[in-house]
């Protein structure tokens, strides 16, 4: 195995590869390249050309190596997976045969204390997946009290949204808070430890981690982006790993399938027809890991796999013609 995947354990990896079928000849994207996992299984799966996209440049400086073991046939680029539009216009590529995402932080990111994405050991209270813009330790330290309850309340869905606002403002009129044993640590002061074990700071980083990166927005804008590259037949695989983002997930897959909530009887559009399905459903529900893999690596037990395949003569979704079918 590469470097580029030594430490990196990539989830669903058989069923990735199932729901995309890589085939000999055609192009594919790896919108969320991380530790190059799913790249290097679509590369070993067929003779094809795959485009890769990372925000963390030291992602994209892992990905030397593995492109240089496939030569010609694998292209990394440093970029939000949200602006793959542009990136991969901007060099030609205009149509894919599959995109797959995964929606969750590579063991990079989780294991190295200096990026300030887990609790686990202590670091500086960053959490960009990027090089720029302002950091976990920015919002914590600026951001009025009532604006941290609702990053805690409406992005980790924790139910102490308020009493750990309340705390990290009054412990930042003293000094700032800079690391993660900081902000974790008054976390736990303020909110129970739960029966099933889970630590009590874990909602918390979720919330601010979702909030630096924009991670929602974010895949609303890959999701929109990738539907409008794929060629008829073309595929769209995506892992997630919390409610927030799945539930994104299915409710653009369900309406590009043309399975929106029926509006009722006595509802005037219930007279107006549907608009036409451009995809189809892959995966009727979420795929999950097996009891296997989440022995084997227990960051997988959270993982939820949908897969939508563009429908042979749909619309494109941008200019709303027809193609022709693969």
């Amino acid at each position: 195995m590469s470097g580029a995947t030594l430490n990196h354990i990539p989830v669903m990896l058989p069923e990735v590869l199932a729901a995309l079928a890589p085939c000999d000849g055609e192009t594919y994207l790896d919108a969320t390249f991380g530790g190059g996992g799913y790249a290097q299984g679509i590369l070993q799966s067929a003779v094809c050309t795959l485009w890769a996209i990372d925000r963390d440049p030291a992602a994209v400086a892992r990905g030397a190596a593995l492109a240089a073991r496939y030569a010609g046939r694998l292209h990394v680029l440093e970029g939000s997976f949200g602006d793959m539009l542009a990136l991969l216009q901007a060099r030609g590529v205009t149509t894919l045969n599959g995109v797959v995402m995964d929606l969750g932080l590579s063991s990079y990111q989780i294991d190295d204390p200096a990026r300030g994405f887990s609790f686990r050991a202590d670091g500086p209270l960053d959490m960009r997946m990027g090089s720029d813009g302002p950091t976990a330790a920015d919002l914590v330290n600026r951001l009025p009290e009532a604006e941290l309850a609702d990053i805690f309340f409406h992005l980790g869905e924790e139910r102490f949204a308020r009493r750990i606002a309340r705390a990290i403002v009054t412990t930042r009129t003293a000094a700032p808070i800079a690391t993660t044993a900081q902000l974790a640590g008054i976390v736990r002061s303020v909110v129970p430890r739960a029966k099933d074990g889970i630590d009590p700071a874990t909602r918390s980083f979720q919330a601010l981690r979702i909030r630096v990166n924009d991670e929602l927005g974010e895949i609303e804008r890959a999701l929109a982006a990738a539907a409008s590259l794929l060629a008829p037949g073309g595929r769209l695989v995506v892992v997630s790993f919390h409610s927030l983002e799945d539930r994104l997930v299915k409710q653009f897959f369900n309406a590009a399938a043309g399975r929106g909530p029926s509006p009722s009887r006595h509802d005037p559009r219930a007279q107006m027809d549907r608009p036409e399905a451009r995809f189809r459903l892959l995966t009727a529900k979420a795929a999950r890991p097996g009891a296997t893999e989440i022995n084997a690596n227990p960051r997988a037990r959270s993982a939820r796999l949908r897969a939508l395949q563009r429908l042979p003569g749909a619309p494109d979704p941008i200019t709303n013609k027809h193609e022709a079918s693969a």
